[in-house]
């Protein structure tokens, strides 16, 4: 059978109402992170009804991974990754009032897109990939090799004390220990608006606190002034940004930067006693994370700040790294990425296109710690993540499923869906 032939049986059997209505029943289950498990459950059933071998298994008191797989013929394994939660929904039915948007879980239509907390990033990847597995199987056929789903928690940041990856590094255990089958190949499904992400960027996020002497405003030789300390500080962190910026850039997702994205100082008429900032340094693939915190912290001049001033730094943020989240990159020629984007193009001939993601999500620990070639590719736009406005285009979607269905044929080979997949024992 041709990709040709294969392509026109999909969009015969592709039901469209259906996968609306699976996306639909996906933003309805609340999944801010730190709430992730009520949507694990529910992609267990969803992926069960596939006739999938399931499990779930807490990496948090409470909180819950879910994965499934269909064992097939020796040969290669094809995993599909996504993190099942959300972020926060405070202040979205007061921006949208009375219209019919108000409800971040309703999966509202409107004007073409499907609208809800979560339609974006990245419930409308997760609900493409199973709909695609859905429609090959509508279709008549089953992977003839094996395919594992893995869908893990805590990938978002913005609620206290989560945030930190504890789903993948969990996964990242179970693989390394042999209870989920190590992957050839991985698709995590962030959104790229339906094109190939063969690259990321990388983070840290820096916390500075300076510390000086506050003194009554008339006596203010008694004092240490944080604030000018800050300000100083502040200039050497700018000088780091230009000189970045005059660095080597990215072809995929353009060069090196650092951003201050918060500063605060000072008290009421008094000698500012302690300021802090905050920033975020984004890195290129190729660039070491260690190298770049060093880096960082030769550039601001402790020496040249005044007697009496102390400063400290905080890094909140670790990932993959203690640090921050590490840049990674695969070979944009690779086979399978090259496979992907061919798939896509079936259905959308302009999309498809090998780029890179100007986010970080959680690609290196597939790559660098488990060791296998990850993309990123899934339907909607990361532009309109975590806002009030996210939402998903539907025929993105509905093409994204056609693709998954395509992709997955190609890469795992097909066989009848009357040949019973052999099941593993849990």
């Amino acid at each position: 059978m041709s990709p040709q032939e294969l392509k026109s049986e999909l969009e015969a059997a592709q039901d469209a109402s259906a996968d609306i209505a699976l996306l639909k029943s996906a933003l309805a289950v609340e999944s801010v992170t730190g709430n992730e498990t009520g949507f694990a459950r529910f992609l267990d059933q969803e992926l069960s009804k596939l006739g999938l071998t399931t499990g779930r298994e807490e990496f948090l008191e409470g909180r819950e991974n879910v994965w499934a797989e269909q064992v097939g013929e020796p040969g290669q394994n094809l995993m599909i990754v996504g993190h099942t939660d959300t972020v926060h929904v405070r202040g979205w039915a007061e921006h949208w009032g009375e219209d019919a948007r108000s409800n971040p879980f309703a999966g509202t239509e409107h004007d073409g897109f499907i609208w809800g907390r979560g339609a974006s990033d990245l419930k409308g990847g997760i609900c493409a990939a199973i709909a695609g597995l859905r429609l090959l199987q509508a279709a008549g056929y089953a992977p003839k090799q094996t395919l594992t789903f893995a869908f893990i928690g805590d990938e978002e940041s913005g609620e206290p004390g989560t945030g930190v990856s504890a789903g993948a590094k969990h996964l990242v255990q179970q693989v390394t220990a042999g209870e989920i089958a190590k992957p050839d190949f991985a698709v995590y499904v962030e959104p790229t608006n339906l094109d190939v992400y063969t690259a990321q960027i990388g983070f840290f996020i820096a916390e500075i606190t300076i510390k000086g002497k506050t003194a009554y405003f008339g006596t203010p030789e008694h004092g240490v002034d944080a604030l000018k300390a800050t300000h100083q500080l502040l200039s050497q962190i700018w000088q780091h940004e230009a000189d970045l910026a005059a660095s080597p850039a990215h072809d995929l997702v353009g060069p090196p930067s650092i951003l201050v994205t918060h500063l605060g100082c000072g008290g009421f008429i008094a000698v500012p006693g302690e300021g802090n900032l905050s920033l975020i340094r984004k890195l290129r693939p190729g660039e070491d994370l260690d190298e770049a915190v060093a880096a960082f912290e030769a550039s601001l001049d402790v020496e040249a700040l005044p007697e009496g001033i102390s400063i400290s730094i905080d890094y909140p943020a670790g990932r993959d790294h203690p640090k921050g989240g590490s840049p990674v990159e695969i070979a944009r020629d690779n086979p399978q990425a090259l496979l992907l984007r061919e798939c896509v193009q079936q259905f959308r001939p302009e999309a498809g296109n090998i780029a890179g993601a100007p986010f970080w999500s959680e690609m290196p620990f597939l790559t660098n710690q488990i060791g296998c070639p990850a993309i990123y590719f899934a339907p909607g736009d990361i532009a309109v993540a975590h806002t009030f406005e996210e939402r998903i285009d539907i025929e993105d979607y509905l093409a994204a499923v056609r693709s998954f269905a395509l992709f997955i044929a190609r890469y795992c080979g097909v066989r009848s869906k009357n040949e019973h997949p052999t099941r593993r024992t849990s």
